[in-house]
């Protein structure tokens, strides 16, 4: 029998009161303990002993915004995972990205997804943008305790804004710090252990008012900037056919690139550098 149900198969309380809007508050109160941050760990540091994701990178574009990442997960020395997927539809226009330790990672990724999905089914409307970064945002601050053990997880946020009176600077990009603080970037950002590198390859490249196209290319380029100086950032895989992840959000909604788009771009950056290795 599970803990706090009635012998008589009714539902505890919790479930039939007025609920609120917030899917996370609701589980706090129903079953605390499923929640990321709020799980018992051992004393001492953790960072050890799961696999961690690495290089994220977004990009804001004309109509819209680009998020990439590559595929590789780490355990210190050790590839623990070559096609891991980092980057994800928060929901029908925004996208979200994770770094860090991988598991509680994709764990706060899905319920972030299902505290936006909640939230519409009982408001009947969608959370503005700058509503679900902060939701996202008051996450990220509950599993501040597990990330003070080393299991931190660093997500980045994107999306298109609906309200934004200028479509053309309707593609929106926000960083959060550990503790949560919510940062709304300008242009471009990345996060990750190879995020130096990649963010350093964007501050050259970038230009406000690219295309989603020309967004997408720079994107895995920036991604081979950092996979070529961070070890744990995997580059393309040509001979194992394994190619970052790249999704987009405009107007129309979400779209990830299928494996065929992104084979025709990842063989043309290869080639590139081929024959200038610097970019």
């Amino acid at each position: 029998m599970a803990a706090g149900f009635d012998p008589s198969g009714r539902l505890p309380d919790v479930f039939t009161n007025a609920g609120t809007s917030s899917f996370t508050s609701f589980l706090s109160k129903a079953a605390p303990e499923m929640l990321p941050g709020r799980r018992p760990l051992p004393p001492g540091m953790a960072a050890d002993m799961a696999p961690h994701a690495t290089t994220i990178v977004a990009i804001s574009a004309a109509g819209g915004v680009v998020m990439a990442g590559d595929r590789r997960a780490t355990m210190g020395n050790l590839i623990a995972q070559r096609d891991i997927e980092k980057v994800h539809p928060a929901d029908a226009h925004s996208l979200v990205g994770i770094a860090g330790t991988a598991g509680i990672g994709i764990e706060l990724m899905r319920l972030f997804q299902v505290e936006l999905e909640h939230y519409e089914k009982i408001e009947g409307a969608m959370l503005s943008l700058d509503g679900k970064a902060n939701r996202l945002a008051s996450m990220i601050r509950g599993n501040l305790g597990a990330a003070m053990q080393g299991l931190a997880v660093i997500p980045l946020f994107a999306g298109y804004d609906l309200a934004a009176k200028d479509p053309a600077r309707a593609g929106r990009i926000f960083s959060f710090d550990v503790t949560g603080g919510p940062y709304e970037e300008t242009g471009y950002d990345a996060i990750g252990s190879g995020s130096i590198f990649a963010r350093s390859a964007l501050k050259k490249r970038f230009q406000p008012g690219i295309s989603i196209d020309e967004a997408v290319r720079l994107a895995v380029e920036a991604l081979y900037d950092a996979a070529d100086d961070d070890t744990a950032t995997g580059g393309p895989d040509l001979i194992r056919r394994i190619y970052p992840v790249v999704m987009t959000a405009t107007v129309e909604g979400t779209h990830r690139l299928t494996e065929e788009e992104m084979s025709v771009i990842a063989e043309s950056v290869v080639s590139g550098r081929m024959e200038n290795p610097g970019g």
